[in-house]
């Protein structure tokens, strides 16, 4: 190289690193001001965020300008030869740069590596700010991500060229397309993820034949009918979550967990929140423990006559049920024979994603606001879980339906996840303080519930606890901690993927794997260097956990309910249907 070159490329370099010393402050800033606004609603003025060390942050910048005068050079080269490799690649499973066309053009090709350049340097940013407060640093990092995301080049017309070509090769038809996709859109107040036409409960979803037996306030209680002439004696309680709809459970009849269980022989019984209104809206956690697992498995004893049932909860069900049997336990009683946890959280001190965003301003807000009675909206509550993966749940949607024009294909798991629920403001005011602000439920004797002091350690039932390793939502070694809480066996089970797809693995297709892994260990990671990867689903590895605890076998009742608890309705059932 030429001293000319040489100067050239210095000179390249320090304009890189003042560049990026005012991306870094100008951006950080901004996010400053946007994490102030989140944690008092009062509109205080936002404290400079602290940058790096001055040695660490030097090497970051070096880095970032050393990358883009490796791009630049990368470009010449591309410009002189024809020739040129890429000097960033996106990350595994980020599919927005994936079509050729992001290539075949220089401009779009640097558009492409630029931005990853520049969203990778802001990461390690935000990664490296030196903040004492974790709950503070991952908002920061949360809102990072969102700016992020939102400002790729593929979320614009102008700079994206599939969006171009499609525009040249329809003739502006794709463009057209994409105006009435976006009006339609916003007259529903959210964004299209599958195709709603393809699905409707009860006719292609949640269609496990069976009854509503029981109805309260909060819920309806539905029997399974039985698919085998033998039954286990001891039936099975599921307790979905109650921020989305029990169908998730029972989704078409090849990834239902419910019909699998049914068809293993088992008599199951499953409670349907209901989708609540202003009526509702004074509910609180104490209600939906009474009105919910301790109301059903009152009503599951009594027709099936069998003290100790089975029961599962998924999720925040999970909380619910295990907070209930706390309260069963704390009253004398044993009422359960075993207790399954699907991506529950019983501690709370990591809570995930959704952690960063509940501080002590947010709560108090909330509070104020509905905390004595009214609704959070499920719209909202779906805005806040889309978020946490925006480029899957919404920037993809954003070019596919709006830029391209195309209507999105039909998949059974968005529906279900863009079908919202309300809550009860009392119910969540209380969870969010006492869960997920304040990890009260860990300490024995904190709580009151139902007037009952609540120990999760005097739940001395078996327990088959499942977490998923990419869960975003309830992180793994979060819920590996229940073991450690709950006064009982305990099976820790850890499946591939994420929070909903890990959890709902059918056996029929026998996908991805679990691990499983040696008892009494109390370190996550430790247990994780012991355990043994099992290929496909884990539904089958628990069905067997489950069928020696269930007794003899019986005849099958083909009569569902009993004389006092006749059926009401057939499964699903009317509060499942009811939108928010």
């Amino acid at each position: 190289m030429s001293d000319s070159d040489d100067k050239q490329a210095s000179l390249a370099t320090q304009q890189m690193l003042r560049f990026g010393q005012a991306m870094v402050e100008n951006f950080f800033d901004m996010v400053a001001r946007q994490h102030a606004a989140m944690e008092d609603s009062r509109g205080s003025a936002a404290q400079r965020l602290p940058l790096p060390e001055s040695e660490e942050f030097a090497r970051m910048q070096q880095a970032f300008a050393d990358r883009h005068v490796a791009l630049w050079s990368s470009l010449l080269q591309r410009g002189s030869n024809g020739n040129g490799h890429a000097v960033v690649e996106p990350e595994a499973g980020d599919r927005r740069f994936s079509a050729p066309e992001w290539r075949e053009s220089p401009i779009f090709d640097y558009l492409r590596q630029a931005y990853l350049i520049n969203a990778g340097f802001l990461k390690d940013v935000a990664e490296a700010l030196p903040m004492a407060d974790g709950r503070a640093k991952s908002r920061v990092q949360f809102l990072t991500r969102q700016y992020i995301d939102a400002l790729a080049p593929s979320n614009f017309a102008a700079t994206n060229p599939e969006f171009i070509k499609q525009a040249l090769e329809s003739k502006g038809e794709s463009i057209t397309r994409g105006i009435q996709n976006l009006l339609a859109d916003l007259e529903k107040g959210r964004i299209s993820m599958t195709d709603e036409a393809a699905f409707e409960i009860g006719r292609n979803l949640a269609v496990t034949p069976g009854s509503v037996i029981y109805e309260n306030e909060l819920m309806q209680l539905i029997q399974y009918a039985p698919m085998t002439d033998k039954v286990a004696e001891k039936p099975l309680l599921i307790v979905p979550p109650c921020i989305n709809k029990f169908y998730i459970m029972d989704l078409q009849p090849e990834n239902s967990l419910v019909r699998f269980v049914v068809e293993q022989g088992f008599t199951v019984f499953l409670v349907s929140w209901k989708n609540v209104g202003p009526a509702e809206g004074h509910f609180g956690w104490d209600d939906y423990l009474e009105k919910g697992p301790l109301a059903a498995l009152d009503i599951v004893r009594a027709v099936t006559r069998v003290k100790k049932p089975h029961v599962l909860g998924f999720c925040v069900g999970g909380t619910i049920l295990a907070s209930a049997l706390a309260v069963a336990r704390a009253r004398g009683e044993d009422p359960v024979e075993s207790l399954t946890l699907m991506t529950t959280l019983l501690d709370f001190a990591d809570s995930g994603e959704l952690g960063c965003l509940v501080d002590e301003a947010s709560v108090a807000a909330r509070e104020a606001a509905i905390g004595k009675g009214g609704l959070l909206k499920g719209q909202e509550l779906a805005n806040v879980f889309s978020s946490l993966r925006a480029n899957d749940l919404v920037w993809q949607y954003v070019v596919g339906n709006y830029l391209k024009g195309k209507q999105p294909p039909a998949f059974d798991l968005l529906y279900w996840n863009s079908d919202s629920t309300n809550l009860p403001g009392p119910f969540l005011t209380w969870y969010l303080r006492n869960m997920y602000l304040e990890n009260n439920l860990r300490v024995p004797g904190r709580l009151k519930m139902l007037g009952a002091k609540v120990d999760l350690g005097k739940i001395d039932a078996p327990a088959y606890l499942l977490a998923t390793r990419e869960d975003h939502i309830v992180p793994w070694k979060s819920a590996y901690l229940s073991r450690g809480l709950l006064g009982g066996e305990a099976t820790f089970v850890l499946g591939a993927s994420g929070h909903i797809a890990g959890a709902i693995n059918p056996a029929s297709k026998n996908r991805r794997s679990y691990w499983v892994g040696p008892s009494g260990v109390a370190d996550p990671d430790e247990w994780l260097d012991a355990a043994s990867e099992c290929k496909g689903s884990w539904w089958l590895h628990w069905i067997e956990w489950l069928k020696p605890r269930s007794g003899k076998q019986v005849a099958a009742r083909r009569r569902l309910g009993n004389t006092k608890y006749r059926v009401i309705e057939p499964a699903p059932g009317r509060y499942v249907k009811e939108k928010a």
